[in-house]
């Protein structure tokens, strides 16, 4: 690329264009056949690996480390007391123990009482991101490997080709750039791929301070005089978006949702600058700073699907009382996410359905690993992690129903995609492709 060409860019990239990695096409191919249950769906891929025993089954302590003491740390979504000693998932000094006071309920009502409670549901992978494509292609891909856009269509994918919903009412609201995370956005799949994909939108990246730096000023360097500060931007960005550049794909909204976007994106540096991002009460990971992030995005973009990613309950692996309080923290995140939307969102509320499941779960049995309160930690690889949940509220949504058991699970992750399909009005369409996993079935259709 020749110096003029980079500095145009780079310049584009000050303005905004860059802060979102994908700005896609709007279009349409097929109209949609079926009736919708809402025209909004929220769609949590719930934390980094949760066990059912300290989740659903609010065993707290008594399963996993030997200690007498259960109770509910997600009181937002699930019925069922607090646990009464031990308390250490909070966020202060109470009691000489660290963490000590419990985060406030933020919902009069939980997600359980307000919806529908899938207790026991089969996960289907053992990793991550098999478990994350699970849950957005609908299917479990054995051979699908890290760094490796999906094989089969997403969840995004389907709704815009099927659907014919422009880009920006499909937003992937991830927690980092890491990974194969920004790649979910879309599939390889010759007849969908990434003029049917999802705006990928990491506010931690984007709003970190490098983003900060290189991003929300919309300065245009001179070519002569700030080589420098123009290099540092674009080994940030090629830092940032390397990972999404597959095949070259040309990829671009409307030249309306373009300046939509950028507009949003000037107006959040300046929210980010004034404190007003709307952050959960409690916001002190990075679990909470996406959720905060995402309801932003849906309220300007009034998504008909908004994916928010979480995963910061993976420190199990070697930190249980770290996790214990991620797995609280992720709880508030998903009651002010509801309680925003209701409260904050008149073009949504009372017309959105909510879903969150696991990626996967966690191990039976824990690892040799002990974190500052001696309690062992958990990783995931045995049959337990294929045990997850899956909980929804909203309109056309059963209240106060809870269905499956230890002993008799109903339902599996994939099923999230056709039930996303069932809400949208194009569940026919997602099941004629033939691309989900077998036994696939809208959750509507288990009750």
């Amino acid at each position: 690329m020749n110096r003029r060409k980079f500095i145009r860019n780079a310049s584009i990239a000050a303005a905004g264009a860059f802060g979102v990695p994908y700005i896609l096409p709007s279009g349409r191919l097929f109209a949609s056949t079926g009736q919708q249950l809402a025209p909004h769906v929220v769609y949590v891929l719930f934390a980094g690996g949760v066990r059912q025993q300290e989740s659903v089954l609010q065993r707290y302590l008594d399963d996993s480390q030997g200690l007498p003491w259960a109770g509910n740390i997600m009181y937002n979504m699930f019925n069922g007391a607090a646990p009464d000693n031990k308390i250490v998932y909070g966020t202060d000094q109470g009691n000489g123990a660290a963490g000590g006071t419990p985060i406030p309920q933020i919902l009069s009502q939980t997600l359980e009482t307000q919806g529908l409670l899938f207790k026991e549901v089969r996960g289907g992978s053992a990793g991550h991101y098999g478990g994350l494509n699970n849950l957005l292609q609908g299917s479990s891909v054995t051979t699908q490997g890290l760094k490796q856009k999906p094989r089969n269509p997403t969840i995004f994918e389907y709704l815009r080709r099927h659907g014919g919903y422009p880009a920006t009412k499909t937003w992937f609201v991830g927690n980092g750039i890491g990974n194969s995370v920004p790649l979910l956005n879309y599939s390889n799949h010759p007849d969908y791929g990434s003029g049917y994909g999802a705006n990928f939108f990491a506010p931690s990246v984007t709003f970190g301070n490098l983003g900060f730096e290189h991003l929300s000023n919309a300065r245009v360097y001179h070519p002569e005089n700030e080589l420098d500060p123009i290099y540092q931007m674009k080994y940030f960005l090629d830092q940032s978006f390397s990972s999404v550049g597959q095949g070259g794909d040309s990829l671009g909204n409307t030249e309306e949702e373009k300046q939509d976007i950028k507009e949003f994106m000037r107006t959040m540096y300046e929210r980010v600058t004034q404190n007003a991002i709307a952050f959960p009460p409690v916001t002190d990971n990075g679990d909470s700073l996406t959720m905060g992030f995402a309801c932003e995005v849906m309220k300007w973009f009034k998504p008909a699907i908004t994916v928010v990613n979480l995963s910061n309950v993976d420190g199990c692996h070697a930190d249980f009382t770290g996790y214990l309080r991620a797995l609280h923290r992720a709880d508030h995140a998903v009651g002010h996410l509801w309680n925003y939307i209701q409260n904050q969102i008149p073009e949504m509320a009372n017309n959105t359905i909510l879903i969150a499941s696991p990626e996967c779960g966690r191990n039976l049995n824990p690892n040799p690993i002990k974190d500052i309160n001696d309690w062992y930690g958990y990783d995931h690889s045995d049959a337990n992690t294929d045990r997850v949940f899956t909980i929804m509220a909203g309109p056309n949504v059963p209240a106060n129903l809870s269905i499956g058991s230890e002993g008799n699970p109903i339902g599996q992750t994939s099923d999230n995609v056709p039930t996303i399909g069932e809400i949208l009005g194009v569940k026919n369409e997602i099941l004629n492709a033939g691309f989900l996993a077998p036994g696939s079935t809208s959750l509507f259709d288990r009750i």
